[in-house]
């Protein structure tokens, strides 16, 4: 009995003083840790590097002016007619009608200004254009080769001679960030001069002009693209087609004794450019 009083006794009896301490401890240290751990946490986090967001698209909304260079071609078909009269035979004048007719072409540099603005809306962008380039061109046509019933021979010619060219352009096109790829088109704006000329070899030769000047307003097309290198500047290239109406004149070829016969004579206008240009947008 007293055996298992002592045993009972042992079994029951707190443990050291220092085990309980050594717990106490360790129990301090982890509750440090987790402390530290939470406190840090944050800090740690801000200091991680931030994925800065995208750079916002390109706007294409505002309005602009800048320059252009380019080149150009005109062409034109060239029509003759001789009317009735004392001086050639009818056999002649058809000889001479037919003999100015023909097609001519000529290149030409181009170069000025144009202003305009632009909305944007998603990725369509809606604008309207004006420009004015000067472009000089003189398509001509000259036949030296035939003769008249008398084996006299005889020259006639044809030129056409233009000095600017203007255009008033809606444009539509998308939008990709910085780039912009649309079409065009609208009313193009020109002046003209325009001679035939005739003369032969006859004793005392004829010889007569048919002339006419005007200002013509026809219709353009084309497409481009623009890119902006910067907030402000953008360049780009354009390709436009420009057609004009027919310009007739009428004058007369006349020979010796106030001997005379009508001529007319006609010539109508196709222009095509490409140019490069830079804008500066505001």
């Amino acid at each position: 009995m007293i055996k298992c009083a002592a045993s009972l006794a042992r079994k029951t009896r707190p443990r050291p003083l220092e085990r309980v301490g050594d717990r106490r401890r360790r129990h301090r240290v982890v509750g440090l840790a987790l402390a530290a751990a939470l406190a840090t946490g944050p800090t740690l986090a801000a200091d991680l590097p931030v994925k800065a967001p995208p750079a916002p698209a390109y706007q294409w909304t505002g309005c602009y002016v800048g320059f252009n260079v380019g080149g150009g071609t005109s062409g034109t078909n060239f029509g003759s007619s001789v009317g009735p009269g004392t001086y050639l035979s009818p056999a002649d004048a058809a000889t001479v009608a037919g003999s100015g007719s023909g097609g001519a072409s000529a290149d030409g540099f181009l170069g000025g200004g144009q202003a305009g603005c632009n909305y944007q809306t998603d990725m369509l962008v809606f604008g309207l254009e004006a420009d004015f380039d000067y472009f000089h061109s003189n398509p001509q046509f000259n036949n030296n080769t035939n003769t008249l019933a008398n084996s006299n021979s005889f020259a006639i010619s044809q030129s056409l001679t233009t000095n600017y060219l203007a255009t008033v352009r809606p444009r539509i096109g998308i939008a990709a960030d910085r780039n912009f790829a649309y079409i065009t088109g609208g009313a193009a704006f020109t002046s003209v001069g325009y001679t035939e000329g005739y003369a032969d070899a006859n004793t005392p030769p004829g010889a007569g002009t048919a002339t006419a000047s005007r200002s013509l307003i026809g219709w353009t097309a084309g497409a481009g693209w623009e890119y902006a290198f910067a907030d402000r500047w953008t360049v780009r290239a354009e390709y436009l087609f420009a057609s004009f109406p027919t310009t007739s004149a009428i004058g007369a070829i006349t020979g010796p004794g106030a001997t005379s016969n009508a001529l007319h004579g006609s010539t109508d206008l196709v222009i095509q450019l490409v140019r490069a240009g830079v804008n500066f947008k505001f």
